[in-house]
């Protein structure tokens, strides 16, 4: 993989100017990819001053030529897809499955935002002021800070960069310290499509060093934070003392219900994908399964039978759908909230194993929501089985968490699979399918400690962008 150990500011490749040197590291075999300076707080002045130079001068152009660059942008991407695949491979550890979804998504997102310079539309509203006339215009925000995580490194940060640059703003982009390259391989990919410089700057570096510098830049207009709950609070708290809007896609405890007349042997398979896509590090995988009595131990049986199949290791394999989980502090963390719900009665159907990063599946049962891996986000190759007694205590367990994001129900009244779902306090609820799923045109967003705001289609459209109102009176 090429070394990406410079910041993108203003167009220029440049070394950051932070106290701190820091390492980029294959998670599967500790290779060390690249060392690079931290950015640090001139970094950040820098990539807010070129921001707001470049704003000015993309949104000055017709549409037409923000949609024909975009479209280059979207040709670039495509003809890239090997680099995009090598980076999720080498730095973040992705399966085969995992990359070519990421990729193939990432490039539809690309194709998909090329419309949006035609869509900021307005209105005229009568006046009750004789002789005026009221025009609402709606225009970009200006800068946009978009931080993103290091389990889907560009989805997650494409699906804020691309509508807000095609919706008339600039970017200043915080990747994950787990995952430099990736904001480093945007910033290339802008570049080669002839962006305007500065459209987007990417600047790596640790959050104690430059986070709070970005989130309280004077010259952001708005935060896009997609990471843990714990972070997202911390930015909600900074930003609503600046008075600075802010959209947060946070953490997930997912649950999937299996009602009396549930596709057994399709919740099966499809639970497997929903809990150990990406080892399970993904905000949207199923943490629980919340089962009754008469369905209990036949679905445990087929789960158990189809987990048991998968196989771990290797990233590079195309057989391995389990590869690596980031880094030795997530598989820590891990293993202390499984050992604290083993000592606490859980039972292991499927007992899994740890193997450097590698840590192959594990399958609970007698799990209580008292017990860590039940109410806690895992965030690993692990889902705890909950037997509720009836409906109305699967909807309860559902709910008997502090997250909302995406929840799953199986049926085959897909009508009261469908009332069932609306008594979920979550944003997104998936009936007879897993709770991971994503459509750039569809709404995407949580509740509760989930996050606040839309994603994607009409509603990120009106998330970056703002109005403002013209009162025009005869001179």
């Amino acid at each position: 993989m090429k070394v990406y150990d410079k910041q993108f500011i203003g167009g220029v490749w440049r070394e950051g100017r932070g106290e701190r040197m820091l390492e980029d590291r294959d998670p599967y075999t500790g290779e060390l990819l690249c060392r690079y300076r931290s950015a640090g707080p001139e970094d950040v002045d820098d990539a807010y001053a070129a921001a707001r130079r470049a704003q000015r001068e993309w949104y000055a152009l017709a549409p037409a030529r923000r949609v024909e660059a975009l479209e280059r942008l979207w040709r670039v991407m495509d003809a890239n897809r090997s680099v995009l695949d090598e980076c999720l491979l080498r730095e973040a550890g992705c399966t085969a499955p995992k990359r070519g979804y990421e990729v193939g998504e990432s490039v539809n997102l690309a194709r998909y935002y090329m419309s949006f310079p035609y869509l900021l539309d307005g209105k005229i509203q009568e006046s009750d002021n004789p002789g005026q006339t009221n025009y609402i215009f709606r225009q970009p925000r200006g800068v946009v800070t978009v931080i993103a995580p290091w389990n889907v490194p560009f989805i997650l940060a494409l699906r804020s960069v691309l509508p807000a640059v095609a919706a008339g703003n600039a970017v200043v982009l915080k990747p994950a310290s787990d995952t430099p390259a990736t904001a480093f391989i945007l910033g290339e990919l802008f570049e080669q499509a002839g962006m305007p410089a500065g459209l987007l700057n990417a600047v790596a570096g640790a959050g104690s060093e430059i986070g709070d510098a970005l989130v309280l830049h004077p010259e952001s207009d708005m935060v896009s934070f997609t990471g843990s709950t714990e972070v997202g609070r911390r930015i909600g708290s900074l930003t609503g003392g600046r008075i600075c809007d802010v959209s947060l896609e946070l953490g997930g405890n997912n649950s999937m219900i299996l009602l009396p007349d549930a596709d057994l042997e399709k919740a099966a398979e499809k639970a497997v994908f929903g809990a150990f896509f990406h080892q399970g590090q993904i905000c949207m995988g199923l943490n629980r399964i919340l089962t009754l009595p008469e369905n209990h131990d036949r679905f445990c049986a087929l789960f158990a039978e189809k987990v048991r199949a998968l196989k771990a290791g290797d990233p590079a394999d195309p057989e391995v759908f389990v590869g690596p989980m980031i880094n030795a502090g997530q598989v820590k963390r891990f293993d202390a909230l499984l050992a604290d719900t083993l000592k606490a009665g859980a039972s292991p159907l499927v007992e899994g194993s740890t193997d450097g990063n590698v840590v192959r599946p594990w399958v609970l049962t007698d799990v209580t929501m008292s017990m860590p891996a039940a109410n806690s986000e895992m965030f690993g190759p692990i889902v705890s089985i909950l037997r509720a007694e009836d409906i109305d205590d699967q909807i309860a367990l559902a709910n008997a968490t502090e997250y909302g994001l995406s929840n799953s129900v199986f049926g085959r009244d897909v009508y009261r699979a469908m009332q069932v779902a609306r008594s979920l306090r979550s944003g997104m609820v998936h009936i007879n399918d897993q709770s991971i799923g994503d459509e750039a045109h569809v709404m995407f967003g949580g509740e509760k400690q989930s996050g606040v705001g839309r994603f994607n289609g009409d509603w990120v459209l009106k998330k970056f962008t703002t109005e403002q109102w013209l009162a025009v009176s005869e001179s």
